[in-house]
Parts: structure tokens; C-alpha cells; sequence
């Protein structure tokens, strides 16, 4: 930070961000330059074969080739060790010797052909040790120049120029004109980049607006900082350690026996029961994937003889190919039977996602199920993260929603309702409530559903699992209290992530790497140290130390988690051993609790299904285990 300038534009990498690739590359060097050596030493003078001159010119070219490009990269990985992130001062000359380093790769690509040539055509009658070195010396030339090649590539940024020719202006109306200059490439910048990673979706125009309105979210959420990825890594690193720090120091939680948000005190276990419960079939509606996922050993093959069959004759199910492995998939993780069944669809498209609609006999429900995330048309759907209105009658205050989400559910809303998929489950159980379940972005789907059915289904529940954080406005998630329960699991990140969390997050790394005296490759060596074999927060500076917090200026509307929140945790020490058995503890909690995004190795593989079926099976099913209700306060919340 700041991202380098080098050859008049700025590249995706920073000055500090050469020791690692430049210390891997002096190593090969180095083995190289010693072989070449030795090589040449044995044979000198011996050269005796037809083309032996030319040989004996091409490893002592060879060898001070080498040796040049040795003295660079070491200058180059002590000048990049020098410094902080954000004090580029003392590597200044870092641009000056890349481009030395750049004019050496001329020599080495003429002797790689001249090896080449060599090899060739004058290599006949010499040693075939001596052939064989040269070959290796020429393959690894050219490996070396591909693997740059490729670097280069991954570091170019396509704003470089345009970032550069900006910072020259004075502030003034040039200024705001190359800023909005700059903000519509950043826009079409990744515009291109959507349809490239999606060339296999139709471009029709919900795909294109998908692609610009997510487009302008990700360019404005970067455009305001200089960071460069390995910044990015390091502040994580840091903040994951400061919050270590402050979570060791946390005071024993304060506990009541109830939630303090449910009107009806709902038993913290009888909860826990049913949450296990829809959760199965949450997790079910991800079809074949996630239970050959969740069975490695067996479930290919209890699945293999309906893959190659759809039994949508026989049964009025609906949906996309290979039909069948979903719906036995189904069949054996809720364990109900086909009749059971109303309505299956796996159509998946943007704003469009699977679900289905079953007859539980167990708990006298008719049950909808969402699926979550498992295609890239899900993950555009996720993306679509504007604020959408959703306005709910005798609900006050401002109502919205999560856009993308929103047109999800008011799909599955118009199919439940437009077709009778409902109306047909009632005729057929009408002493049955309606309860509604999803995982992920089929848990705020979910959520939005319940919300939109719940004047023609006063009774109806939703259990939400690992929710979007960044779902309802604070009026409709009042309101999702009376008849919604998220379940979270432990630090799962996607319960905690929406704009403004994102925004602090940012806000938080620039604190974080502003605030450090150490350099960047101390930090990333260290924490990568740390999250493999644990041991104690290294007590680098961190954001709370000799500067007070700045107001954060709120740019984007908030969203919150929906419903009571059950938030699930493990007991023990935070590194367990992999062999040791988790126990875990059940909580109430608030949307407060998740306002800021916690870093943790578990803040992805908290929010996979089978992990959180998982826990719920095992608090519901082994005992003792700890219910601990929490009380109103903000005492025991993970927020820094």
C-alpha cells in the first residue's frame, strides 16, 4: 500500500510484496547458478565436441546471466523488506530495480535460444550430461519467463492508468471530472469481468442488470482505498489476533432463562428440537450435491440407480435435470415417502431458486424449503444486494430488503400462491401450519416469504439457518421476531456480512495496517504461523491503541439478520485437537451481536449445512449440554 507504480501506471501488487516470490525465485536461481557451475568446472577445457565452443560461450554467458540476475533479485527482496504498509519511504527504488530486473529477462530469453539452437543443431557427439544440463538450463528459461508472464497478468489492473493520470490532478472541477471518469471505467471494468466469469448465461437484460448493479457495488466498495491484496491479507491477520485478544478478555456471560425477545418464552430446548428438525430438511434441499457431500462413503451409491431416471411421470414433481438423484437424495435425508411430496423444483436461475413443498406428518406441517447457494446464478442472486421495498401492511417505519433475495422469494411467493402448490397441500392436510425453512440465501428467502405469506397464515413459522446478515430493514426484522428463528452457528460469516459490516470491515483493515510498525512479510509469516498452530495474539499495535475511533459515516442503508436469533458456540478451548469431541452451547441473542464481521479459520466452515446439522444434532440428542439464554445486556457479544 500504495500499489506500485511501475512503468508510468499503477499494478495490483505493492513495493513490500516482492519477498516472497523474489526469495522463492533468488533460491532457484542460486541451485541453478551452483549446477551451472560445477558443470562448467568439471568440463573446462574439455569442450571437445563439434559444437564445444559454442557451448563453453553459452555456460560462461550462462553464469553471468545468472549472476546478474542473482545480485537484483537479492537487492530487490532487501529493499521490499524495508518499511511499513503504509511507509513505502525506505523502497523508493523498488520501481528503478524492476525495471533492471526487467531489462535482465532480454539476455535470458536470447541465451534461451541460443541453448535452444544449440541443442538443436550442434549438440551431436557431446556428452550427454552436458546436452542434458543445457536442455534443463533452456526448459527452466522458459518455465520461468511463463510463470512471469502469468504473475504479471494477475497483477496487472486494468484502472492502473487512469488511477495514475487521476492523482496528478488539482482538486477542482478537472479533478471531479477524472473521478467520475474513473468510477465509470472501474463500472465497465467489472461489467467485463461478470460477463466473462458467466459467458455461459444467457445475456438477456435481467442478467445485464444484475451485472451492472453489482458491477457499481463492487467498484464503489474499492475505490476509495489504495489497498492491494496482500494488504487486505495482512489487516486480516491483525484483526483476527486483536479480536482474539479481546474475546480472551471478555467477562463471563450473564444469563436468563428465557429469550429476551420471544413474546412467548419459547422453551430453549423444545426450540433447539425443532430447528434440528427443519434443518434437515433445510439441508435436503440441495439435492444430490450436499448428501454425496455429507456421505462420502455411501452416498454415490444409494444414489446411482435413480440418477438415470426422472420419475416426474409417475409423481406431479416439477424441475431440472437429472430429477431423480435429487429426489432420492431428498427422500433420504427427511426420510418421508414420495406421496408425501406436493411440489419439488430444481429451475435455477437468477432470482429464480429451487425449492420444495412436503407434507411433515411428524411435527402436522406443511413445509416449504428453500436451497441455498450452489451456482453461480445463486451467487449473482446474492450479489444483487441493493435495497428493495418491500412494504408490509401494519408494519411502521422504513420497510426493505435485500433485492436479490427479494425476487427470490417473490418467485417462490407467485408459485405457491399463482399455481395452488399451497391450496393443494391444505385441501389435502387442512389442520396443518405452514412453516418455512432455508440455509443461506434459502434462509432469507425463506425469511422474505414468511413475511409476505403471513397475513394469510397467521400461524405460519420460519426457521432461517445461517441467514444474510444484510437481509431486512430494522422495521421488518422487529417484525420477523413474532414468527422467525435464525439459528447461527458459532463465527459464520455470511450471518454477519452486509454493506455497512463490510464498510467497518474495510474501515477496520485501513486502522489496522496504518497502525503496525512491523513489515508486511513479519505480519503475513506470523499470522500464518498463528492460524495453523495457534499459540498467543502477537502484540503488534493494534487500532485501539494510540488513536480514537473516527465516526464511521454510514453510506448505505442498514440491514439486520431476521427473527430471534439462537446462536450456537463451541465450548473448550478455541484450538482443540481434531480428534476431540465438540461440545457446544446454545444462546439467545440480537442483531447487535452480529454487527461486525469476525475473522476466524471457522467463518466459512460454520456455515456449511452438514456442520450446522451437526450441531444441532448434537446438542438436541447427547446430553448434558449448555442452554444458556443470554441476557439483555451487550456484555457478551464478540464486537470490538
Amino acid at each position: 500500500m500504495p500499489g506500485m507504480v511501475v512503468f508510468g501506471r499503477r499494478w495490483g501488487i505493492a513495493s513490500d510484496d516482492l519477498v516472497f516470490p523474489g526469495a522463492f525465485e533468488l533460491f532457484i536461481r542460486i541451485i541453478w547458478w551452483i549446477g551451472t557451475l560445477i558443470l562448467y568446472t568439471i568440463h573446462k577445457g574439455r569442450f571437445d565436441c563439434p559444437g564445444g565452443a559454442v557451448l563453453n560461450i553459452y555456460l560462461v554467458g550462462l553464469l553471468v546471466i545468472l549472476a546478474a540476475i542473482i545480485l537484483s533479485q537479492c537487492t530487490i527482496v532487501y529493499v521490499s523488506a524495508q518499511g511499513t504498509i503504509t511507509n513505502p519511504g525506505p523502497r523508493r527504488f523498488i520501481p528503478v530495480l524492476v525495471c533492471v530486473r526487467f531489462l535482465l529477462y532480454l539476455p535470458e530469453i536470447v541465451w534461451a535460444c541460443l541453448g535452444a539452437m544449440w541443442v538443436s543443431g550442434d549438440s551431436k557427439g557431446c556428452d550427454l550430461a552436458e546436452v542434458g544440463a543445457v536442455i534443463g538450463a533452456v526448459v527452466a528459461s522458459w518455465i520461468i519467463l511463463f510463470f512471469t508472464g502469468v504473475g504479471v497478468l494477475v497483477v496487472f489492473d486494468p484502472l492502473g492508468s487512469q488511477r495514475r493520470s487521476a492523482a496528478l490532478y488539482e482538486p477542482g472541477t478537472s479533478d471531479m471530472q477524472s473521478s467520475d471518469s474513473a468510477r465509470s471505467l472501474a463500472v465497465r471494468v467489472w461489467e467485463s469481468r461478470l460477463r466473462l466469469l458467466c459467458c455461459y448465461l444467457p445475456q438477456d437484460d435481467s442478467h445485464r442488470a444484475a451485472f451492472s448493479g453489482i458491477a457499481q457495488l463492487v467498484s464503489g466498495f474499492f475505490s476509495d482505498t489504495d489497498l492491494v491484496g496482500s494488504d487486505i491479507a495482512a489487516g486480516l491477520s491483525l484483526l483476527h489476533q486483536e479480536q482474539d485478544k479481546v474475546e480472551q478478555c471478555r467477562d463471563p456471560d450473564e444469563v436468563v432463562p428465557h429469550s429476551p425477545s420471544s413474546p412467548i418464552r419459547e422453551d430453549l430446548q423444545t426450540e433447539l428440537e425443532r430447528a434440528a428438525h427443519c434443518m434437515q430438511f433445510a439441508a435436503a434441499a440441495y439435492g444430490w450435491p450436499v448428501y454425496v457431500y455429507s456421505n462420502p462413503l455411501t452416498g454415490v451409491f444409494k444414489l446411482s440407480g435413480d440418477c438415470c431416471r426422472s420419475r416426474s411421470a409417475e409423481y406431479d414433481i416439477v424441475g431440472g435435470d437429472h430429477l431423480g438423484c435429487h429426489f432420492t437424495s431428498i427422500l433420504l435425508s427427511t426420510g418421508l415417502q414420495y406421496r408425501d411430496f406436493i411440489h419439488i423444483s430444481f429451475h435455477n436461475q437468477i432470482y429464480e431458486i429451487p425449492f420444495f413443498v412436503a407434507l411433515d406428518h411428524k411435527k402436522e406441517a406443511v413445509l416449504v424449503a428453500v436451497r441455498g447457494t450452489l451456482s453461480l446464478k445463486d451467487v449473482l442472486t446474492d450479489l444483487s444486494a441493493d435495497c428493495e421495498n418491500l412494504p408490509i401492511e401494519g408494519v411502521t417505519g422504513d420497510c426493505y430488503a435485500h433485492k436479490g433475495i427479494t425476487q427470490a422469494a417473490n418467485y417462490i411467493y407467485k408459485k405457491l400462491i399463482n399455481d395452488g402448490i399451497l391450496n393443494q397441500a391444505f385441501t389435502i392436510a387442512p389442520e396443518y401450519r405452514l412453516v418455512i425453512t432455508g440455509h443461506s440465501l434459502g434462509a432469507g428467502a425463506a425469511t422474505v416469504l414468511a413475511i409476505l405469506l403471513r397475513s394469510a397464515f397467521p400461524t405460519l413459522q420460519c426457521y432461517a439457518f445461517s441467514p444474510p446478515g444484510g437481509l431486512l430493514s430494522k422495521a421488518l426484522a422487529d417484525y420477523s421476531r413474532e414468527f422467525v428463528v435464525s439459528v447461527v452457528l458459532g463465527k459464520d460469516l455470511v450471518p454477519r456480512l452486509s454493506i455497512p459490516n463490510m464498510e467497518d470491515l474495510k474501515r477496520r483493515i485501513l486502522k489496522m495496517v496504518s497502525n503496525c510498525n512491523k513489515p508486511k512479510y513479519q505480519i503475513l509469516l506470523r499470522g500464518c504461523w498463528y492460524e495453523v498452530f495457534g499459540g498467543e495474539p502477537d502484540n503488534f499495535p493494534t487500532e485501539l491503541e494510540n488513536r480514537r475511533d473516527e465516526p464511521s459515516h454510514v453510506t448505505h442503508l442498514p440491514f439486520y439478520p431476521p427473527g430471534r436469533i439462537l446462536h450456537i458456540t463451541e465450548e473448550g478451548s478455541r484450538r482443540r485437537s481434531c480428534f476431540s469431541p465438540v461440545r457446544y452451547r446454545a444462546e439467545w441473542s440480537n442483531e447487535t451481536a452480529f454487527s461486525s464481521i469476525l475473522i476466524s479459520p471457522r467463518m466459512l466452515g460454520d456455515h456449511m449445512p452438514d456442520v450446522v446439522l451437526g450441531a444441532l444434532q448434537r446438542l438436541t440428542q447427547e446430553r448434558p449440554f449448555s442452554l444458556c439464554p443470554s441476557s439483555l445486556s451487550n456484555s457478551h457479544l464478540n464486537v470490538i
